[in-house]
């Protein structure tokens, strides 16, 4: 009886261990697939973006809608016209709408962006957004704007998260953050 105690103990704590190991891992949702428009959620300004033109032009979607938050000032600029000026400097300055977002959270996004897409005639996304934020992104839209279709393609970024998040400071960092963030999201948020 003492041996099958400490063997249950030992398998419980290698599944610990097993799944803090792999918990960066399965932050992580890259499942890009065809759809209406391709969503750039707010927040990242370099690889999100650059995610979604390189999905556009693999034919992922026909338009980009971009995801700015409407109050916020970069040296004394407004962030809507920077990000504005940047659409209009892209070769598919077309397929590039703006959606300004006054909320803080990704489920008051979740709420924003609908309406913009449902200005532009979606009814699929593909969410484009940082790697580590795509589980709960994804989640967040399909509860919180149900009249649309969602996938998800995770915008990667090394200086920021890696799945092997022991190996590098901000990389544990962020995967702790984003794990309250999750936990918070599935046990209060969802059922607010």
């Amino acid at each position: 009886m003492r041996i099958s105690r400490r063997l249950r103990v030992l398998v419980l704590l290698l599944s610990l261990a097993w799944l803090i190991a792999n918990s960066g891992k399965f932050l992580v949702v890259d499942e890009p697939q065809h759809a209406d428009a391709i969503l750039v959620l707010a927040g990242e300004t370099d690889r999100r973006p650059a995610r979604a033109l390189e999905l556009l032009s693999q034919e992922y979607a026909p338009r980009v809608v971009l995801d700015v938050p409407a109050d916020a000032m970069v040296f004394g600029s407004s962030l809507l016209q920077v990000a504005q000026n940047w659409a209009n400097a892209q070769p598919q300055s077309k397929a590039i709408s703006i959606c300004p977002i006054h909320g803080l959270s990704t489920k008051a996004e979740a709420l924003e962006a609908a309406q913009c897409l449902h200005n532009v005639g979606a009814r699929s996304v593909l969410i484009v957004t940082s790697d580590f934020h795509t589980r709960r992104a994804l989640s967040e839209f399909h509860k919180e704007a149900p009249d649309f279709t969602f996938h998800v393609a995770a915008a990667y970024d090394r200086a920021q998260f890696g799945t092997l998040w022991w190996q590098h400071r901000q990389w544990a960092k962020i995967n702790f953050d984003e794990w309250l963030r999750l936990l918070w999201w599935e046990f209060v948020d969802r059922w607010r």
